[in-house]
Order: C-alpha cells, then sequence, then structure tokens
C-alpha cells in the first residue's frame, strides 16, 4: 500500500508540476523567481548553459550551473585550540577529580596524575576547555589541511634560514681567514709591491661581498624532469656570452655533426686546428681525460675482478669497488718499483754515474766486422760459447772442480777427487790413492773368486733329520728298511681311504725307527705344493 500511494503521490505531483507550468506561460500564474530574486525567463531552453544574444540572458539558466546556496547548518569554522573560558577558585561538584576542569571526566584527563587530586587539596584548579561542536560537510569532512594555521610553518622556515645564514658566515670567515694568512706569509718573506698589496686588498674586499650577489649570474630558466620537458627550474648557464657556440666554429656542412636537441657535437670541429690553440675539441674529449676516464678504469677494473671471482659489484658497492682499485694501484706500483729494482740489481742501471768506454759511449771502434747478406756475421768477431741456463763455476763441499768434469764407465764426477757421488765432500789426492788401492784390492778379490770357482769342491747334501733338525754326522739310514718302510707307509695309506679294507684287531707300535720316519716324511701331503692334487 504504502508503494501504490507513493507512487500515486509522484504521479499527482508531476501532473500539478506540468498545470502550473502552462499556466505560467499563458500569464495565469506567477512567474518563477531565481535565486537573486528576478524572474526567469521561460522562453529561454533550460538544457543551454549561454542563452543567445538576443534573449539578452546575463547568467546561466540551468540549476546545476547556479551557485548553490550552502546549508547554514554547516560551517567550514574549526576548533579553538587551547582557549579556556572559566578559572575556578574551588573544587565544583561533577568535575575532574585530578585537575577540578568540568570539561572532562577524571578517566579523560590528559593533566599528570597528582598524589593528591584537586578534589580533595582544592588547590591548582585547571581552568575550564572550551568545548565546540560542528557539524561539517562533504568536503569539510574530507579536507586534511581544515583548521590548519599556516603561520605555524614560519618557524621551520626561520630556522633553516638561520642555518643558511650561519654556513655563509662560517665560510666568509674561512675565506677571510686565508686571504690573511696569505698575506701575512708574503709580508714575512718581504719584496712585496705596491701593486701587490692592492691585488690581495682587493681580493678581500671581493670575499667580503655577499655571496648571494654572486650566485645569481647567468640564470636560465629551463624545463627539467617532466613529460613536457620537466619541471621550471633555475639552472645556471656557466658558458660566456662572448664565446664562439660550438656550431659556430666550423661553417662547413661536412664537418663535425651538431645534435640540436642535446646540444652536443661530439667530433672535433676543426681536426687540422694546433692543439695548443685549441678551445674546443669535442664532447668526446671530455670522455678520456679527467674524472670521466677514471670513471672508466674503475669500472672495468670491476668488471675483470669479477669475472675471476670477487665479489665485487660498481652500482651494488660503489665505495668497495673504489677501495679494491685503489689497494690494487698500490700494489700494481710497489710490484713495478721491485720488479724494476731487481732488473737493476741484476743488469745494473745505464743511467748511473759509472763512467762508459768510449767505444760503447760514441758508439765506435776499430775492429772490423763482416756480415753476410743474411746480416750473420762472417768475421770480425770471436765466436761465444753457449752458457748453460744452470749456475757456471760454483765449487760446493771444498771441490775445485765443478759437478760432470770428470767421466768414468758411464758415471759424472768431480776431476778434483774423482768421486761420482754428487753431495760427497772433496778428499783431494789422498782420496784418489785411497779409491785406486780400493779398486785394486777389489780386482784381487774377484780374480781370487774366480780361481776358486774353477777348482770344483763337491759339497755334502745336508739332509733333514726325523725330527725335522740337521741330521746328524753319525745318523745313516738303511735303504733297504727304507724301502720296506715306504711300502708299509702305502698301504696304511689305501686301507685309511677304504674303510672296508681296514682290520678289526688293530697292533700299535710305539717305537718308529729313523727309516719310518722318513717315509712318512717323504710321503705326506705338503699343503703349500701346489702340485699336491697329482702326487696320488
Amino acid at each position: 500500500m504504502a508503494t501504490a500511494s507513493g507512487a500515486f503521490k509522484s504521479r499527482e505531483d508531476h501532473r500539478k508540476q506540468l498545470e502550473l507550468e502552462e499556466a505560467r506561460k499563458a500569464g495565469l500564474a506567477p512567474a518563477e523567481l531565481d535565486e537573486d530574486g528576478k524572474e526567469i525567463n521561460p522562453h529561454i531552453p533550460q538544457y543551454m548553459s549561454s542563452a543567445p544574444w538576443y534573449l539578452n540572458a546575463e547568467r546561466p539558466s540551468l540549476k546545476h550551473q547556479r551557485n548553490w546556496k550552502s546549508d547554514p547548518n554547516y560551517t567550514k569554522s574549526w576548533y579553538d585550540r587551547g582557549a579556556k573560558i572559566y578559572q575556578a577558585d574551588k573544587y565544583r561538584k561533577g568535575a575532574c577529580e585530578n585537575c577540578g576542569a568540568m570539561s572532562h571526566d577524571t578517566r579523560s584527563c590528559m593533566e599528570r596524575p597528582r598524589k593528591l587530586g584537586a578534589k580533595w587539596t582544592g588547590k591548582h584548579i585547571a581552568p575550564d576547555e572550551k568545548i565546540e561542536q560542528f557539524e561539517l560537510d562533504y568536503d569539510g569532512k574530507r579536507d586534511r589541511w581544515n583548521g590548519y594555521d599556516a603561520a605555524s610553518y614560519a618557524h621551520v622556515i626561520e630556522r633553516y634560514e638561520a642555518r643558511d645564514e650561519a654556513r655563509r658566515k662560517y665560510l666568509k670567515e674561512q675565506q677571510l681567514k686565508k686571504l690573511e694568512e696569505k698575506n701575512n706569509k708574503d709580508d714575512k718573506e718581504g719584496g712585496d709591491s705596491d701593486n701587490e698589496d692592492c691585488e690581495d686588498a682587493l681580493k678581500v674586499d671581493e670575499a667580503k661581498v655577499d655571496e648571494s650577489k654572486q650566485m645569481d649570474f647567468a640564470k636560465v630558466e629551463k624545463r627539467v624532469r617532466t613529460t613536457g620537458g620537466g619541471s621550471t627550474g633555475t639552472v645556471r648557464n656557466l658558458r660566456i656570452r662572448e664565446d664562439t657556440a660550438k656550431y659556430l666554429l666550423n661553417l662547413d656542412v661536412n664537418s663535425a655533426h651538431y645534435d640540436p636537441k642535446t646540444r652536443s657535437m661530439r667530433e672535433d670541429p676543426l681536426p687540422d686546428m694546433d692543439p695548443n690553440e685549441k678551445f674546443y675539441a669535442g664532447d668526446n674529449q671530455n670522455r678520456v681525460s679527467g674524472q670521466a676516464l677514471e670513471f672508466k678504469q674503475l669500472n672495468i677494473h670491476a668488471w675483470e675482478a669479477f669475472d675471476k671471482g670477487h665479489d665485487v659489484h660498481m652500482q651494488a658497492a660503489p665505495s668497495q669497488a673504489e677501495l679494491l682499485y685503489k689497494n690494487f694501484k698500490i700494489n700494481k706500483e710497489k710490484l713495478k718499483v721491485q720488479t724494476k729494482d731487481d732488473v737493476m740489481e741484476k743488469y745494473g742501471n745505464a743511467a748511473s754515474d759509472d763512467t762508459l768506454p768510449r767505444e760503447l759511449l760514441l758508439g765506435q771502434s776499430e775492429k772490423e766486422v763482416e756480415y753476410d747478406r743474411a746480416g750473420r756475421i762472417v768475421k770480425g768477431q770471436e765466436m761465444s760459447l753457449p752458457r748453460s741456463k744452470y749456475e757456471e763455476d760454483v765449487y760446493i763441499n771444498n771441490h775445485t772442480t765443478v759437478w760432470g768434469s770428470w767421466w768414468k764407465d758411464h758415471q759424472w764426477g768431480y776431476k778434483c777427487c774423482k768421486q761420482t757421488i754428487r753431495n760427497s765432500y772433496c778428499t783431494g789426492a789422498a782420496g784418489i790413492e785411497a779409491a785406486e788401492a780400493s779398486a785394486g784390492l777389489m780386482k784381487a778379490n774377484i780374480a781370487r773368486k774366480e780361481a776358486a770357482e774353477d777348482t770344483h769342491v763337491p759339497v755334502e747334501e745336508k739332509r733333514l733329520a726325523t725330527w725335522g733338525t740337521e741330521v746328524p754326522e753319525d745318523l745313516i739310514l738303511d735303504p733297504k728298511r727304507l724301502t720296506e718302510a715306504i711300502k708299509k707307509e702305502e698301504e696304511k695309506r689305501r686301507e685309511e681311504k677304504d674303510e672296508r679294507k681296514r682290520k678289526y684287531n688293530v697292533k700299535y707300535n710305539d717305537e718308529v725307527t729313523p727309516e719310518e720316519m722318513e717315509a712318512y716324511r717323504m710321503k705326506r701331503v705338503h699343503q703349500d705344493d701346489p702340485m699336491k692334487d697329482f702326487l696320488h
């Protein structure tokens, strides 16, 4: 029902609005007034933001194009910070028990908790704060700068200005101090002319001039770092205006290319000009000189160090890379000096104060030297003996000759003592005599041994005894008994292999003769014998 009645009411209002507009057009109803109390022309279309010239309309006709009246309930004011409204002399009922103010309760008190509150002491009653209630509109609630006092930022500006002023004053004092020290030093040395004194006084006066008057020369407004070219900022152009522009140094169309966008000319516009008289040699000259070259070498060193396994990166740790490069240059210089000293110590220094021979000094001599067509010396120079890569003429262990100066029986030795041991001590002539005597004795022993081998002496064969020891000289074995003992041993072994042939009545004889022991030794199986499996 509510929905139906609401819809019916809206239709009724719409019908009444149409009838009122028709009556106004016919002049039967009062005209509609605008915000200023003036009559709205009904002939002006309401969808037009600007009326034609012939309708003489001075303001927009649409409602959303007019200045709407702000709601009187909304305000743009802000809280009065720190304002007090009343100062009480004694504690009042319902006030804060801590400070005694009526504008808040004890739980919301922002003052330091007292040992005894104002409720019990009645002293130091805090004034009541001014409490305001504002009803802000949509924009007022979302305005982050609402209630901000711009004058509160003045102390920040004053602090920075004071710091800059102190810095300028300090720099000026330092500059004046240096100039005064220089003047005092020149006065002590003496001989200063009046012109020099005037120049020094002029320098002191220039130093006293305010820096702010000297830093604003040649200001140029440029746009930097934005899509349209950058934010407007002051960039000082240090080029003197009397200098010739780089693109005017050489007007030949085939000369160095000038890029007007970057204002760069990489090549030299005047390559044939004297370098001493040349003021500009191209932008590439800056890349191979000064700090640019040092920075390039630093990058190359960082790359090479990283390739060799060092954890160094120019962009990630520039201080580490610069320190490593500095240590590398110091070590390289030390190694270079050490190498130079070693070479000079070994080969001498041609630039020393020692006088050179006249032949070498003038580069001439009376000696005739003949060369062939290939540049080889044919006549006039003695053949130089090839030198070994090892140290020559070095005598050790009291030797008077070097190792390898004597050769005998396919062995090298020392000629002084005829020894073939490398680290032996030299014994001189006595050692040679002792060696010859030892060699003669050795030859005699060899000859005697050979003579003894020629006369054959029968050697008695040693036989092992029955119980494993050497056979005594008086022991004699009977061959017949040994043969019988061997046969018995063989029959005994066959009986052990075949159980059926073993007799029931076995007689053991504890007495063992040497022949039976020898037969047992001959017939027993040797475990270490590789042919034991083929014996039986």
